[in-house]
């Protein structure tokens, strides 16, 4: 295959892929998709009239957005990013390497875990492309951000991220297909949909996840960033067939930049080894889990505000490409905490409308976007940060009840 994104073309395949193409490419891209070129699609506008218009309504506000330049980044902006991040790190260093307490390691590890959180939102500009026309660029400062400072693979989270981007909060369509969102593939530990957890209805470990996963929703949290740590040393470093996520294989023999991805975890884990060798032993080790786990939490959070709890669509029943991003995505209301915490992703459903838009510009995207939603009648759901983490685990808790009330125990 030879798709620069990899496997996600697939995600709507027989399906009109415009707006999702919009998306994810420069206009330049669109020159490639003349060799491609085979005849035009003449739509049957009978019934479908009113559709017509709001796709053609939702392409000049695309066109308007980038009429007004939003799409350019300030340079300034990244800049002041990737030092200021770099300062959370070089407190964990001072942390570490100056104070030889408990209390003042366990505050550097509070340093790295948030270093480690804010990198993350940081490689996800990157590698949404929102600050380099050119993409090498892009891809580069990903490895960077990305696999050197934050120890996660550039080429296991395109995998997996583009997917989600294209198919949000979609169920696949067969267990062969690949139209299906990757990031609600969470059973048995999380179910989002009564027909998630209906898989582990003859599971004694999945009964109890399922049954109980509002209640252990934060704990689970916790260990995230360990387990997205293995997976991305598995995609790298691992033999084909050893990946979960549909697609992987796929993309893992296209890797554009194999021995750069590898030689970044090594520096990580490197840098990662050498600060944990500067502590007692005991130290070093609640160093770690804390950091890690902390991290963990601080991530997952704004992830699970991001779709957790909005609709959740069979793959062959999804609305158009508008429809779907907004109504399986929700907004978390802007202040100066939440701007910083969460990365630009306080704007999810802007973001995923347009993600190659520079996160310094989604603010004033998000009334133009807001505006049109309500002209058109589209659904939009913004929450404070609390209040949509109650509405996660109130949607988490009314699955469970469901899963019990629809596979009681024998």
């Amino acid at each position: 295959m030879d798709h620069p994104g990899g496997s996600v073309l697939f995600s709507h395949a027989g399906d009109d892929f415009t707006d999702v193409f919009a998306a994810f490419h420069p206009p330049s891209a669109m020159r490639e998709l003349e060799r491609f070129y085979i005849g035009d699609l003449v739509e049957d506008t009978k019934g479908f009239a009113k559709e017509l218009a709001f796709k053609k309504a939702y392409r000049e506000l695309r066109a308007k957005i980038l009429a007004l330049g939003l799409f350019n980044a300030d340079y300034k902006f990244y800049v002041y990013k990737v030092f200021s991040n770099l300062l959370l790190l070089l407190c964990s260093f001072i942390c570490v390497l100056r104070f030889s307490s408990f209390t003042a390691h366990m505050v550097g590890a509070m340093f790295l875990a948030v270093f480690w959180q804010q990198c993350g939102w940081l490689a996800h500009d990157f590698l949404h492309h929102q600050v380099f026309k050119n993409r090498t660029y892009g891809d580069y400062m990903g490895i960077l951000v990305g696999n050197v400072f934050q120890g996660f693979s550039v080429g296991w989270w395109k995998s997996k991220h583009n997917t989600h981007h294209a198919v949000p909060n979609l169920h696949e369509s067969s267990p062969d297909a690949h139209d299906g969102d990757p990031d609600i593939d969470t059973m048995p530990i999380l179910a989002w949909t009564l027909r998630m957890a209906e898989t582990a209805r003859e599971s004694p470990i999945g009964r109890f996840m399922i049954s109980y996963q509002a209640i252990l929703y934060f704990p689970v949290l916790l260990f995230a960033r360990l387990a997205w740590a293995h997976q991305s040393w598995v995609f790298i470093f691992g033999g084909l067939g050893q990946w979960s996520v549909k697609g992987a294989d796929l993309d893992k023999r296209g890797l554009k930049y194999p021995i750069l991805e590898k030689v970044g975890l090594l520096l990580h884990y490197s840098w990662v080894f050498f600060l944990l060798s500067q502590m007692p032993i005991l130290h070093s080790f609640a160093f770690f889990i804390f950091a890690q786990m902390l991290c963990g939490l601080l991530l997952a959070l704004v992830f699970g505000l991001g779709h957790n709890g909005m609709s959740v669509y069979p793959a062959n029943e999804r609305p158009d490409f508008w429809t779907l991003q907004v109504t399986t995505t929700r907004n978390v209301t802007s202040n100066w905490f939440v701007d910083w915490f969460c990365g630009g992703l306080q704007f999810q459903v802007d973001h995923h409308l347009f993600p190659m838009l520079p996160r310094h510009n989604l603010k004033r995207v998000n009334k133009l976007v807001a505006s049109f939603c309500k002209e058109q009648g589209v659904s939009y759901h913004e929450a404070g940060m609390v209040q949509g983490t109650l509405e996660v685990l109130r949607h988490l808790n009314k699955v469970s009840v469901e899963f019990v009330a629809h596979f009681p125990a024998m």
